[in-house]
């Protein structure tokens, strides 16, 4: 994969010098912050910052140069979003009592135990993170209410909800400056990048001593990121370099790619009905390899 070229950062500087500084400000504190979740899960796939990073490099490259358009509180609420969205998954034990009433959980208990935090916060990271947002935007010095609520509903909205939800997802939210932030689209582009972070560099044998881990679910991940060698970017398709060499993951990887192609179809959906940009990729491919050669 590329490497980052930093265009949102670039243009975010180039436009309002003080909310960069904002930015790289909160980034520093971030990221000590996100490598708690090796607390609660000590084998899942890597959410520190380095996916967050990942995360931006991935933005960066489907708005293209559709940068060009965004203004500084879009770049400035997208990018933290990028840091801010998995931070609900390394709460410590007072913020995950506190942050369980304020989330609906709808009919989650009547099949889960109520003592398995772990489970509750993977399965409602995106709302745990909204909470953390809030309790802590002080802290991260966010400009505003507005600034707060966008950066909210964008780390929400890299998973489960609702981006056609006129309400909790405006095409033009206004900011005190007077600008806008259209979160539609900058929901639907955390929520792809998020989902097209499969690759095995995601799990870097300096983070993670693959033999150690025992969880069975998670062999599994990390044997499927692994197969995933690369992921290629092109203007009409995503395509997925695949080492064959594991053939039981095979079709793991399909339903894999099936999932990805369902969020793509959703997000192209929700861009193209509800903003004035676009997403142009359409289509999840797969190329195999075999010893490193394609077949």
């Amino acid at each position: 994969m590329p490497t980052n070229d930093f265009a949102m950062e670039r243009r975010l500087r180039e436009l309002d010098p003080a909310l960069h500084r904002r930015f790289t400000d909160a980034v520093f504190a971030l990221q000590h912050i996100l490598s708690n979740y090796q607390l609660i899960f000590p084998e899942f796939t890597d959410h520190s910052e380095l996916h967050s990073l990942t995360v931006v490099d991935f933005c960066n490259r489907l708005m293209g140069k559709q940068v060009e358009r965004m203004n500084a509180d879009e770049l400035y609420v997208l990018l933290l979003s990028c840091y801010f969205h998995d931070t609900g998954m390394g709460l410590s034990r007072k913020d995950y009592e506190a942050f369980s009433k304020e989330i609906d959980f709808g009919d989650w208990f009547e099949s889960h135990s109520p003592d398995n935090a772990p489970e509750t916060i993977r399965a409602f990271h995106n709302e745990f993170s909204g909470c953390f947002i809030r309790k802590y935007a002080e802290f991260f010095e966010l400009p505003s209410d507005a600034h707060v609520r966008a950066v909210i509903q964008i780390s929400r909205g890299h998973r489960k909800t609702d981006l056609m939800d006129e309400e909790a997802y405006p095409a033009a939210l206004p900011t005190p400056g007077g600008s806008t932030v259209c979160l539609p689209y900058l929901a639907a582009l955390i929520r792809l990048s998020d989902e097209i972070d499969i690759v095995s560099a995601r799990n870097p044998e300096l983070l993670y001593d693959l033999e150690t881990i025992m969880d069975p679910k998670q062999i599994r991940e990390h044997r499927r990121h692994r197969a995933v060698r690369d992921l290629r970017i092109a203007e009409e398709a995503f395509t997925l370099l695949v080492d064959t060499r594991d053939a039981e993951l095979l079709e793991s990887i399909r339903a894999m790619t099936a999932k990805m192609q369902k969020t793509l179809d959703y997000c192209r959906l929700a861009v193209s009905g509800r903003t004035p940009y676009v997403i142009t990729q359409k289509r999840i491919e797969t190329e195999l390899l075999q010893g490193g050669e394609s077949v």
